[in-house]
């Protein structure tokens, strides 16, 4: 798979992309990345992006040739036309879900926006529109690094052990259940005694007993699409009654 971004700040992403497991993917050839710097098609010596809004108002707004030049320019490189992506908060909720078809293309283009945003004709350019959340950031390129590092974590070989990802929050819709490390005990907090049985099968009910929990309590909003049976979900929403919490305080 290849990442492109196209960004005013092109030298922000290797630092992060070379790194741990992004870094370790890179190199195994897992994904492929290239930055490209937007100012590289501007006619102007100031090598000029933006410029003041029709209408008035505050900042400076990304002016739409360029977006148009570079990603005309972008897309005639290699055999396949990237997947065009933009960012705004119009866009739809990136969640799991949108990660994982993204894993699913070969080469997906991450435009980033700076200032007040981009002119609204560029967004003709995009072929999906995303929002991180109902804020703002500084740039795009955070957002674009987030979506990297959401859909590498997806891709065959990315992770040591390939139940990572399988296991995470959000696999099947819940949040992951509740996990913990020596010591066994710590300051009056305890580890589940299950998890210290060595019986696999007990653990495992009650590791799903535990997102189930965790998800009624913390996040009842993703019960309703979650991938689990009717009885799971009365379940849960049992539990939220119950007022229990799936995590350290239980003992």
């Amino acid at each position: 798979m290849r990442f492109e971004t196209l960004s005013v700040f092109p030298g922000v992403f290797e630092p992060y992309l070379s790194t741990s497991i992004m870094g370790r993917a890179r190199e195994a050839g897992i994904f492929e990345f290239e930055a490209y710097d937007l100012r590289d098609w501007t006619h102007d010596r100031h090598r000029t992006v933006d410029d003041a809004p029709f209408g008035g108002g505050a900042g400076m707004l990304m002016a739409a040739p360029p977006f148009f030049e570079s990603i005309a320019d972008i897309s005639s490189r290699g055999d396949a036309k990237p997947h065009v992506v933009f960012f705004s908060p119009a866009g739809r909720p990136f969640d799991e879900a949108c990660a994982r078809e993204l894993s699913e293309r070969d080469r997906v283009l991450l435009v980033c926006g700076r200032y007040e945003g981009i002119d609204e004709r560029a967004f003709s350019l995009a072929d999906e529109v995303i929002s991180l959340g109902d804020y703002v950031l500084t740039g795009g390129e955070l957002a674009a690094m987030v979506v990297i590092d959401a859909v590498v974590r997806l891709l065959p070989g990315a992770l040591g052990d390939e139940m990572s990802s399988v296991d995470e929050s959000f696999s099947d819709g819940l949040l992951e259940y509740a996990q913990y490390t020596r010591p066994a005990d710590y300051d009056g907090m305890s580890v589940p005694p299950v998890l210290l049985s060595g019986n696999h099968a007990e653990i495992a009910a009650w590791r799903r007993e535990n997102a189930l929990e965790r998800t009624a309590l913390m996040r009842p909003d993703l019960l309703e699409s979650a991938d689990i049976s009717d009885e799971e979900r009365a379940r849960a929403m049992e539990l939220a009654r119950m007022g229990k919490r799936g995590d350290v305080r239980d003992g």
